[in-house]
């Protein structure tokens, strides 16, 4: 997990604007990189993926096979789960489609929210957005 906090700290200080000052010596100039287009969002950290939506998450699940944190903003709240491996995380989305629902899903996490939620927070963290069916009886017309 501390490893993608460091890949998004060293790619954030890294990508500059490169260049050479007037002793012909090399210059880096940090710059801020859109998390989506760098790639670091996964695997990140709870908070680090909280941080690229502008909340501090209040972690509520600290275990081997996952680490949940929640986020309560004014535009809605929101569930940010991470996962140590993809297995876990495909484990947790086939016991979530007992549920159904929309989540939007990246490389080792999953935000919980509503679908006019994760819509806004996706172009921050990438991913996409799977719907799962749920068990059960829907109601007509809604298939």
């Amino acid at each position: 997990m501390a490893a993608g906090g460091l890949i998004l700290l060293s790619l954030t200080t890294a990508c500059g604007a490169g260049g050479e000052d007037e002793g012909g010596t090399a210059k880096s100039t940090p710059t801020k990189v859109a998390a989506t287009a760098a790639g670091v969002v996964a695997p990140a950290k709870v908070e680090v993926i909280a941080g690229l939506t502008g909340c501090k998450a209040k972690i509520r699940t600290e275990a081997d096979e996952l680490r949940e944190g929640v986020c309560h903003t004014k535009r809605g709240d929101y569930l940010i789960t991470t996962f140590p491996a993809e297995k876990y995380k495909l484990t947790w989305l086939d016991a979530a489609a007992v549920y159904g629902g929309e989540y939007l899903v990246g490389t080792r996490w999953v935000v919980s929210a509503e679908p006019a939620v994760l819509e806004r927070l996706r172009p921050r963290l990438g991913g996409s957005i799977q719907k799962l069916r749920g068990v059960g009886p829907t109601a007509p017309g809604t298939s």
